[in-house]
């Protein structure tokens, strides 16, 4: 099974990036699972969901545990049981750049050991400044979601994607799009995804 990993900060197009790659390999003719986490369907996706709406030290923190929770029943359901070609998994390791400071680079080991990675692996970044303004159109906002969090998160999020593909989201869909593609078409034709 391809694994394919679409992660970033909050804003950046990782959903919707996540269905333009679902759409390629559809396409060719593939089964394609896309998980996005938080996800709703299990407790600790809600458990997360819940304290990222809130504030606080002790929400942070469960939002984090929850979240790697959560990562886990994915992994648990669609990894183990491969029910298709390729697996999605939105939001995945950078859920450890929300940790404090000293502890994000630990914890991003410790689950870069646990959980499985990929070649295919994507960091969708863009500036602070561009994610404050995307938020504000949405009807919820995370504790996570002020220009000052973002500068925090994102300057450990970038230190952590080291051997990732960083594509920066502030252009055009579009041109995203074709950049993500043009590195799916690379990576294809290397060996075997497993």
């Amino acid at each position: 099974m391809r694994l394919i990993i679409v992660d970033g900060l909050d804003g950046v197009g990782k959903d919707t990036h996540a269905q333009r790659i679902k759409e390629r390999y559809e396409a060719l003719g593939e089964t394609v699972i896309v998980r996005s986490h938080p996800s709703s369907d299990n407790f600790y996706g809600r458990k997360a969901k819940k304290a990222l709406l809130a504030q606080g030290k002790l929400n942070q923190l469960k939002a984090s545990l929850f979240y790697a929770m959560d990562v886990m029943y994915s992994l648990r359901h669609y990894h183990r049981h491969p029910k298709s070609d390729t697996l999605i998994m939105v939001r995945y390791l950078m859920g450890t750049a929300y940790l404090p400071r000293r502890l994000a680079p630990i914890g991003y080991r410790f689950f870069e050991k646990l959980v499985p990675t990929s070649r295919y692996m994507f960091f969708l970044d863009a500036s602070p400044e561009e994610l404050v303004q995307r938020m504000k159109q949405r009807r919820e906002t995370e504790m996570f979601e002020t220009l000052e969090a973002f500068m925090k998160v994102r300057s450990k999020a970038i230190l952590l994607a080291k051997g990732w593909y960083i594509v920066n989201t502030s252009r055009p869909l579009e041109e995203t799009a074709s950049e993500i593609a043009g590195i799916l078409d690379v990576l294809d034709k290397r060996a075997p995804a497993t």
